[in-house]
């Protein structure tokens, strides 16, 4: 699935306005608010266990205890967590919360889709959409409510940016999904080895290179061995472009990465994909040329919206090839996700199977996606929070995220 990122744009013009620089809003907790145990690394969880007296012997046990409590069983209540004795579960409850997103609706599509719209602290709603596959299913998670980025083919684009989600609301996003899918292990049940949520892609609303530090935290929870255990080869963070933390990725997640490419000339991308204007495709694929190195990865997939006349000529395709030669990659063809306003159509499906064929022949693999969820606007491009637009006013934004 395609990143949704990028805010409030005038993409009811096939010209999208310059990227609204870096704006990451961190939020701002609350005075006297209990800080959620959901999404600390063991790290942070064991600074936060001492902080309410914890006897330090004892910390690396009750993180390993915890931990598993969270993580591998799912619980939602400190007093659930029954090899930890009662005062310490009390202590517990009093200093600190294991809430998760709230499920404000939750619809399901023809082809199985489901599409969670969550709210969060402070009242704001993201989308995270679970797509059933015959041998996997993957969970796409959202990083920010709404994007910097201004992608004029991207509906999440006309959504203005709030805040930075926090690791525990990136977390709690697949915590959601399990919850709802049944998928936590009874005690003492014969242990199930199929796995529903098998894939986590951060390709939901947001770019998750300007929300770095959370969404780093947030997969070395989700990849951690002893909990949700999906491992860095099973998460894909896709980014639109975000150079100077391309090599972070790497070395801090080392997960897998997908590119909002999109174009092979910057005339075009800087009108797709506006961040080109400040690094644009040479800067960005000389970045990508390290990454397989860095991360031990083995393909970088380069994701291509076909949009009708503008970026899916032979000439394109030509053009693709030539452009990440050396680099180890795939394509990933993606049919244009229409929603109401776009100032784009999907380009023919003949035309989509030629530019496929001109990348195929060239030794790169090129599917071309199947759109799906679509008819509860869950496909790539399509996720905003509808309810969010113009409901607040910029000061009661303000005093929830600190800026």
């Amino acid at each position: 699935m395609m990143h949704d990122r990028f805010s409030e744009s005038h993409a009811m013009t096939a010209t999208a306005p310059i990227t609204q620089d870096v704006l990451t809003i961190p939020r701002k907790q609350p005075e006297g608010e209990k800080r959620s145990l959901v999404g600390m690394t063991r790290a942070q969880m064991a600074d936060a266990l001492a902080a309410i007296g914890t006897p330090e012997r004892q910390i690396k046990m009750r993180v390993g205890q915890i931990w598993q409590w969270v993580y591998h069983w799912g619980v939602q209540e400190f007093g659930a967590m029954t090899n930890l004795a009662k005062g310490y579960r009390d202590q517990l409850e009093a200093a600190f919360t294991l809430d998760r997103p709230e499920i404000v609706t939750r619809q399901v599509s023809e082809d199985g889709t489901r599409k969670y719209l969550l709210r969060i602290a402070g009242g704001h709603e993201v989308e995270a959409v679970y797509i059933p596959e015959e041998n996997r299913g993957t969970l796409c998670v959202s990083s920010q409510v709404g994007c910097t980025l201004t992608c004029s083919f991207c509906h999440t684009g006309t959504q203005k940016l709030v805040r930075n989600l926090t690791a525990a609301e990136i977390v709690g996003q697949l915590l959601v999904a399990r919850d709802d899918l049944g998928e936590w292990p009874e005690p003492g049940a014969p242990k199930n080895e199929t796995r529903l949520v098998s894939n986590v892609v951060l390709m939901g609303m947001g770019e998750p290179l300007y929300n770095f530090d959370n969404v780093r935290d947030a997969m070395k929870v989700v990849m951690d061995s002893e909990g949700l255990s999906i491992s860095r080869r099973r998460i894909t963070l896709s980014t639109s472009g975000v150079v100077p933390e391309i090599a972070r990725t790497a070395e801090e997640i080392g997960c897998l990465l997908a590119i909002s490419f999109h174009a092979t000339t910057d005339e075009v991308r800087d009108k797709l994909v506006p961040i080109n204007k400040r690094w644009n495709i040479a800067t960005l694929l000389d970045a990508l040329r390290d990454y397989p190195r860095l991360s031990n990865s083995e393909r970088i997939t380069f994701e291509y919206v076909m949009l009708k006349d503008v970026n899916d000529s032979d000439a394109d395709a030509r053009r693709l090839v030539r452009l990440i030669a050396g680099i180890p990659a795939k394509i990933n063809l993606i049919p244009f996700n229409e929603w109401p306003g776009a100032p784009y159509q999907r380009s023919d499906w003949a035309r989509i199977e030629s530019f496929a064929d001109i990348v195929h022949k060239a030794g790169y693999a090129s599917p071309i996606r199947t759109p799906r969820g679509e008819d509860i606007m869950a496909a790539c491009g399509q996720l905003k929070s509808a309810t969010e637009r113009g409901r607040q006013t910029r000061a009661q934004i303000a005093a929830q995220t600190g800026a």
